[in-house]
């Protein structure tokens, strides 16, 4: 049993300024295998977790138990508030929940009744997921939720259900590349619609030590972009290179005796994309962002200043997922 004197349950596992370091952290809590375990065992990780910061660990408790009641905690648990985040919402769900949604998009994407029940499913997804991982500093009245929901799903059935039409004389490669264009519009729209008060009143800034010095709507627009841009690399792989195969793959006469498989094929594809692609694109990016003084608004970079000097040169921020 490794001794525990001294053990900072918070300290990170591996170094989170490079990309390697934090592609392990992410592939360790987006996880999909932590979904099925109950609400009693995740609580149960939380409280060790809480025990393990307050300096009171239970006698006989290994270093591994509680590497893995951290894995849990960050996996379950949101990190401004603390609390258990819906089940859906949580990154350790997008491979079992983007693999189905993703998989069928992408099989249905001949009609526009098909086009629009999956593009709607999608965004409803992705509507639950931004919101449940925003910075939660931040909050967002019901009325905002619903116009981002609705505005967010409105681009995405526009842009899918257009393109549709458009591509209906195009190459059938370019009408299956259709999904991945209205998921990616959708984003763009999706994910600053639901944290838009992050946007309006800025997000909360604090120096390395944690101390807070203000609110920045800078600090917001970079988090919100760096979380836009993750997404859409997400998906990017198996909803461009994937059409590519199945349409190689339906050329076989194997396959096209066995069409009803074609969409359960796509699906567990895209769950191997997924596997990898979900922490991949989450390690893009600091999740503790960070943003020079200098760049601040200019009465946030006066306030500092005049507190602090120059001993602050950067500010950070949780950036959301």
């Amino acid at each position: 049993m490794e001794a525990l004197k001294g053990f900072d349950i918070d300290a990170p596992r591996w170094d989170q300024s490079t990309f390697m370091g934090r592609l392990k952290h992410f592939f360790n809590i987006t996880d999909c295998r932590t979904v099925l375990l109950p609400d009693s065992r995740l609580d149960e990780a939380k409280a060790l977790v809480e025990s393990c910061r307050a300096g009171s660990v239970p006698p006989g408790t290994t270093v591994e138990q509680l590497h893995y009641a951290k894995k849990l905690y960050d996996s379950a648990f949101h990190p401004d508030t603390g609390d258990r985040m819906n089940l859906i919402g949580r990154m350790s769900f997008q491979v079992p929940g983007g693999m189905a949604i993703t998989g069928f998009m992408l099989q249905f994407y001949r009609t526009v009744p098909a086009v629009v029940f999956w593009q709607w499913v999608n965004q409803s997804f992705n509507a639950l997921v931004n919101y449940t991982n925003r910075n939660a500093a931040s909050p967002i009245t019901p009325k905002q939720i619903g116009v981002a929901y609705v505005t967010a799903t409105s681009t995405a059935l526009a842009t899918a259900v257009g393109l549709n039409l458009y591509t209906k004389k195009a190459p059938p490669l370019v009408a299956r590349w259709v999904p991945f264009a209205a998921v990616a519009a959708a984003n763009c729209v999706n994910i600053p619609m639901m944290r838009q008060q992050e946007i309006l009143n800025g997000i909360a800034v604090t120096d390395e030590d944690g101390n807070k010095l203000g609110h920045s709507r800078k600090a917001a627009v970079k988090g919100i972009t760096q979380v836009v841009i993750s997404r859409v690399t997400m998906a990017a792989p198996g909803m461009i290179i994937l059409p590519i195969i199945m349409q190689r793959l339906e050329k076989y006469r194997f396959m096209q005796k066995i069409t009803f498989l074609h969409g359960p094929l796509q699906v567990m594809m895209v769950g191997v994309f997924l596997i990898f692609m979900v922490p991949a694109a989450c390690s893009l990016f600091p999740q503790s962002c960070s943003m020079a003084v200098s760049k601040l608004e200019p009465e946030l970079r006066e306030s500092i200043i005049s507190q602090y000097g120059d001993r602050v040169s950067y500010v950070y921020f949780n950036k959301g997922l």
